[in-house]
């Protein structure tokens, strides 16, 4: 497979697919990985990594000699509609059962061909295995009701009654032998089921130039493929690099597999050992989740100094109340070491006015509390089932975690080298 933004957008059709793309990618460059049931015996210079629950995954590289980590972490799971059980039958028709994940702008889910990822449980024999599936074709669709029968001047869909796909008509289809059927088992064998929708719209370049990238689920993997590459074209620095990539940001992260949960703390001390703590203290970890470029059509809805366009570069997220976890320290170190690399940066704040959004820095650092950098990729139609970035920042971010993952930082007291 090509290792393209492209092919890493249209492969990720879930969070378990996002990370086992992310799996394959460590194994073929050498990475081994780890059991959290096992004890470890690490080799300095060795290369590992962990899975939890199939949707979360921690890397590093292994040096008995480290003074401490670089850290970046990210999420892999994006707002959509979880399946809830077995589809339902009105009258003629079979839907779908969905509920709401995490924050979707709705209706851009409605008229077009949507399909179902996931893992699945399987018994083989006395086992339960888990099973990724993907039914990778034009499974169902949302239809809209005609404005001919709905004279409102504006429509507010409800999640309950608009939003359950069509699945079929005229006969009464089986969630579980379309589950079947795609893993070749049998319909007895199938057990329960994680399930999410996917739009079927392939990643593409968009723009005069081909300079825009329109896709599903950019936020938050495309600062997960950046984080990713970068982590994986670094070079050895002295300290030992970590790339973790959580799930459930969109619903809060106060989950087994979420940056509240203890993996990345687990993971940190078993590497650390009787040195961790004052290896954390010689650490920085960068949050990256995407943040609000400036939207060309509502330019008032920013702020008027501090709103980044669409190809400015890597995105500082700032807020007072710390929504992100960006502080003066963190910004002036990352600020510094991007300089000097020549990457593009521009600042964010939210309108003071307006509420904005949140990520998982600040929830991590609560866990792991290490000097901590909020950022992104600037984007518009956030949450929207067609998102829209620049091809250039993604670029930008991705020389940006090469430029961390390779620096040689140190600190001790208020003092920073890089």
């Amino acid at each position: 497979m090509e290792h393209t933004i492209f092919s890493f957008l249209d492969h990720s059709v879930s969070v378990y697919h996002a990370v086992a793309q992310i799996r394959d990618r460590l194994v073929a460059d050498g990475y081994c990985e780890l059991f959290e049931s096992d004890r470890w015996t690490l080799v300095s210079g060795g290369k590992y990594f962990c899975v939890r629950g199939g949707s979360a995954i921690i890397a590093f590289v292994y040096d008995d000699a480290a003074r401490g980590f670089l850290m970046a972490a990210t999420h892999a799971d994006s707002p959509t509609f979880r399946v809830k059980g077995e589809n339902k039958m009105r009258g003629a028709y079979t839907r779908l059962s969905v509920e709401r994940y995490g924050g979707p702008v709705l209706h851009t889910w409605l008229d077009r061909p949507l399909s179902l990822a996931g893992r699945v449980l399987v018994k083989e024999g006395d086992a339960l295995v888990s099973r990724l599936v993907n039914v990778d074709r034009d499974l169902c669709i949302i239809p809209t009701l005609a404005p001919h029968l709905n004279r409102q001047e504006s429509f507010a869909p409800n999640v309950a009654v608009d939003l359950q796909p069509l699945l079929a008509v005229g006969t009464e289809a089986s969630l579980s032998g379309i589950l079947a059927q795609t893993l070749g088992v049998e319909e007895c064998d199938v057990v329960s089921h994680d399930l999410t929708l996917y739009n079927r719209d392939r990643a593409r370049a968009c723009g005069v130039d081909g300079e825009l990238l329109v896709a599903p689920r950019i936020d938050d993997l495309g600062s997960t493929y950046a984080a990713m590459e970068g982590f994986l074209q670094a070079h050895p620095s002295g300290m030992i690099p970590v790339l973790a990539v959580f799930n459930n940001e969109e619903v809060g992260s106060m989950t087994n597999e979420g940056a509240a949960s203890t993996l990345l703390r687990d993971v940190l001390e078993r590497v650390g050992g009787e040195n961790i703590k004052p290896m954390l203290a010689g650490s920085f970890l960068v949050s990256a989740d995407n943040g609000h470029a400036l939207h060309p059509n509502h330019p008032e809805f920013s702020d008027a100094e501090n709103a980044p366009t669409l190809g400015s570069g890597v995105m500082i997220k700032v807020n007072s109340n710390r929504a992100y976890a960006t502080d003066g320290f963190s910004e002036g170190v990352f600020r510094t070491l991007l300089s000097r690399a020549g990457i593009p940066t521009a600042t964010y704040y939210n309108r003071a006015d307006l509420r904005g959004g949140s990520t998982l820095g600040a929830i991590s650092d609560t866990v792991v509390a290490v000097p901590t950098i909020d950022i992104g990729l600037p984007q518009i139609a956030m949450h929207s089932s067609n998102e829209c970035a620049a091809i250039a920042d993604v670029e930008a971010m991705t020389r940006a975690f090469v430029a961390f993952f390779s620096s040689a930082y140190s600190k001790k007291g208020d003092r920073v080298t890089l």
